[in-house]
């Protein structure tokens, strides 16, 4: 560990900064770890049960999905299941929203590590230059004194360019790694959102709001059929006082009040 510090420390003052950042990649790289493993571990289990019982009952569905908060499919899937009998529309609409919401989260540390990306190797040129210049200064090459060298001092400088640009270099790398790795995670993850969204919109429009669409539309046709048969027979019987009435889709006769 010493011998390590020592190494590092021969990069001069600019690696600091250099260390700060792979110190910040480290931990992105930790953080987000911790976090994907949670997101993708259990949910096609979660979504698979799921999607095969909001067929028969979506209020069991509603609470599978409350149970699994935890993961980002289960508040995407319960957002649309907590509505009150939605539209199609309204249903995908809730699913968008809550999925926008998880993949802020999942985007999370990708601005950092695009910023050490490009930081870093311009950190380890400028480390390049600093030592470059110390190595030209302590040359002495043509001044006083013979035109003596220190090459102690020259070698220095050298080692110091050198292992800056290394770090920056190293530093970069890892960002980079870092970073395609969550891109790749999230466009997976933003697909399956997608496939699931799609596959729990079809069950609700063809178990549950196209048959409801259906009864109600029934209903109101059989309602419009009992009221023009009564408007139909009250013009048929213009000998009545009174006419037919129609309440809750009974029509109901007059009573009869004559005197003779």
């Amino acid at each position: 560990m010493s011998s390590a510090i020592e190494f590092l420390s021969k990069g001069g003052p600019i690696m600091v900064p250099i260390g700060a950042l792979s110190v910040l990649t480290i931990t992105c790289a930790l953080e987000r770890t911790w976090f994907w493993w949670h997101t993708i571990q259990g949910e096609k289990q979660l979504v698979s049960k799921i999607l095969q019982v909001s067929q028969d009952d979506l209020g069991k569905a509603k609470t599978i999905a409350e149970q699994a908060q935890r993961l980002p499919i289960g508040r995407f899937i319960l957002a649309a299941l907590r509505l009150n009998q939605p539209t199609p529309e309204t249903f995908q609409l809730a699913m968008v929203a809550a999925g926008d919401r998880e993949f802020i989260e999942m985007r999370k540390c990708d601005k950092l590590l695009e910023t050490i990306v490009a930081i870093a190797p311009l950190l380890g040129l400028l480390g390049t230059v600093t030592g470059l210049i110390a190595t030209f200064f302590n040359l002495n090459i043509g001044g006083g004194g013979g035109g003596n060298v220190d090459l102690s001092k020259a070698s220095q400088g050298i080692a110091e360019a050198l292992i800056t640009t290394a770090g920056g270099m190293i530093v970069a790398i890892m960002a980079l790694i870092i970073y395609r790795a969550c891109v790749g995670l999230q466009a997976a993850q933003m697909d399956y959102f997608s496939e699931v969204g799609s596959e729990l919109e079809l069950i609700y429009r063809q178990r549950w709001y196209e048959p409801r669409m259906n009864q109600e539309q029934q209903k109101n046709l059989s309602q419009d059929l009992l009221q023009q048969m009564v408007t139909l027979l009250n013009d048929r019987l213009p000998a009545l006082n009174s006419t037919l009435t129609f309440d809750d889709g009974v029509a109901h006769l007059p009573t009869e009040n004559q005197d003779g």
